[in-house]
């Protein structure tokens, strides 16, 4: 099933700000949360796909690979908000969106105060570079790639401490990851929460830190993370696999991996955004009499037929063998072959003296025909 346009799924227009962004997420996430709709799997299936929205819309990197390449510039096979992503870990990212009126009177507390609290300290984004080659654009591909990063200790769980019994409830904020402070001002009472600096949100200590990661709840390593690639990416193009970057401190949520696309080089063919072109070179006398024969593609090769008097410069268009459009399966570009009549170097005193008899003939003096497209004609059609 594919995926819901996420402006869609909010309700904004492209041009939405993003605070207008912010403010329609909340509403939908109220509309669709679990608890208002106790055991609705489609409530719960539409309250993720409006986190899985808010997440990329709400990133100005993210927003503008989207509005570019649309689902498949931030696409990945990650952790990903419809997939290995819980509840949890959508209130602990976003909980601070809906503030105290969803997460905490309005829906009594439970799993608001979970939600809001702190789980570690998030880990960064990691930006890596994929060069691809022009046969795995055409096809899309699956690639395996080793990234050095922080991954989560084994030892500890990502928790950071020695064993169970060297975490503890905080002290200061009693697990709540807040501290609530009441001020008496010329207005009087004023209350304010502010996140715990003991625990720092947390809601809980350690007595005794893990050896391993020395209780950061991670540690340096390399790690294979498999990237699968659509059909028809284009150089400078960006890839978000979520979750796959850093991993967090003591439980926080991994960052993202941000993956950039490059190309490799043809030997034979050249990029002109959905086409493929290729310089066609063929000797005097093909170019008179005509010819056939293969040339390369992104697919293999393919045979084509040069008819009698073609003239150098001439364009032949293979429809359909250029490279998909990664946002349709159906629109495919051309491949385009420029036809150039090799002139010889090199020339015997035989090959010469027949070539000056026939330089006579009035049917090898230049006749252009005035229909003809001239060179700047052929280059706009070439892009057009």
């Amino acid at each position: 099933m594919s995926k819901r346009d996420y402006y869609e799924v909010l309700g904004v227009s492209k041009s939405a700000a993003a605070d207008e962004i912010k403010k329609a997420y909340r509403k939908v996430a109220m509309q669709y949360h679990p608890d208002r709709n106790p055991g609705d799997k489609a409530a719960e299936d539409k309250f993720k796909e409006a986190a899985e929205a808010y997440e990329i819309l709400s990133d100005t990197d993210k927003r503008a690979q989207y509005d570019r390449f649309g689902h498949a510039g931030v696409s990945g096979n990650g952790r990903g908000f419809g997939g290995g992503m819980n509840m949890d870990d959508i209130f602990s990212q976003f909980g601070d969106v809906f503030g105290e009126d969803l997460f905490g009177s309005f829906f009594g507390g439970g799993r608001s105060r979970q939600g809001q609290r702190a789980r570690g300290v998030r880990g960064s984004n990691l930006r890596v570079k994929l060069k691809l080659s022009y046969e795995e654009i055409a096809k899309g591909v699956t690639k395996n790639i080793k990234v050095k990063k922080y991954v989560t200790c084994t030892t500890c769980n990502g928790s950071g401490a020695k064993d169970k019994g060297s975490v503890q409830t905080c002290s200061t904020c009693q697990g709540s990851g807040q501290v609530r402070r009441v001020q008496n001002t010329f207005l009087g009472q004023m209350q304010t929460v502010t996140t715990c600096p003991t625990c720092n949100g947390e809601g809980t200590t350690i007595t005794a830190k893990c050896g391993s990661c020395k209780g950061e709840g991670r540690v340096y390593a390399e790690e294979t993370i498999t990237i699968d690639v659509p059909a028809g990416v284009q150089a400078g193009m960006q890839l978000s696999v979520s979750g796959k970057g850093n991993a967090g401190e003591r439980g926080g949520m991994a960052g993202d991996l941000i993956v950039l696309i490059e190309e490799e080089a043809h030997k034979e063919l050249h990029r002109e955004g959905l086409n493929v072109a290729y310089d066609l070179h063929i000797s005097f006398t093909d170019a008179v009499f005509g010819t056939s024969l293969e040339v390369p593609t992104i697919d293999g090769r393919a045979k084509i037929k040069i008819p009698p008097g073609t003239q150098s410069g001439k364009i032949f268009r293979l429809k359909g063998k250029g490279f998909p459009n990664v946002h349709s399966h159906y629109e495919k570009g051309d491949q385009l072959i420029q036809v150039n009549v090799w002139t010889p170097q090199q020339l015997t005193e035989e090959e010469k003296e027949l070539l000056e008899r026939l330089s006579e003939s009035s049917n090898l003096k230049p006749q252009p025909e005035k229909a003809e497209k001239g060179f700047f004609e052929k280059i706009r059609d070439l892009f057009s």
